[in-house]
């Protein structure tokens, strides 16, 4: 599924793709993004655990930023998923988590993937960022 994205005409690849990105920006609450995740289907859900999964280690996450996104999840640092993202490394077993932890895991996924990709948004692509996910428009369309 692609939809056209509104900063530059390309499209996104999957809805989640720009949800999640979002959230990082703080175009979206994380609120919002887990009313989105928790209307879908448990195989979609897995589907989507493994796309943040993969932004996540796109992003360099570092044993910090886990700590800092569980920090900012609401998820108790004793739950499976904030344990495994603040591992060195992190463990990304998230889509295997049994389907009651799925939307903790979806939590501390995307509030983690946001503070790895402020600080890579700051450091690698200050100024020189071409990448569409990074340049979202302030105005968004809630679900």
């Amino acid at each position: 599924m692609t939809e056209p994205s509104r900063d530059d005409g390309r499209p996104f690849r999957r809805e989640g793709e720009r949800i999640v990105n979002e959230i990082a920006q703080g175009l979206r609450s994380l609120e919002d993004g887990v009313a989105w995740f928790s209307g879908l289907v448990p195989a979609r859900r897995q589907a989507v655990l493994l796309q943040v999964t993969g932004y996540a280690m796109q992003a360099h996450i570092t044993a910090a930023d886990g700590r800092a996104g569980v920090a900012r999840s609401g998820v108790k640092p004793t739950a499976n998923p904030s344990v495994m993202i603040c591992m060195d490394p992190p463990r990304y077993g998230f889509a295997g988590l049994p389907s009651a932890e799925h939307v903790t895991a979806f939590r501390v996924l995307v509030a983690v993937f946001a503070v790895a990709d402020a600080r890579r948004r700051e450091t690698y692509c200050k100024g020189v960022c071409g990448h569409a996910w990074h340049n979202l428009p302030a105005e968004t369309e809630q679900p």
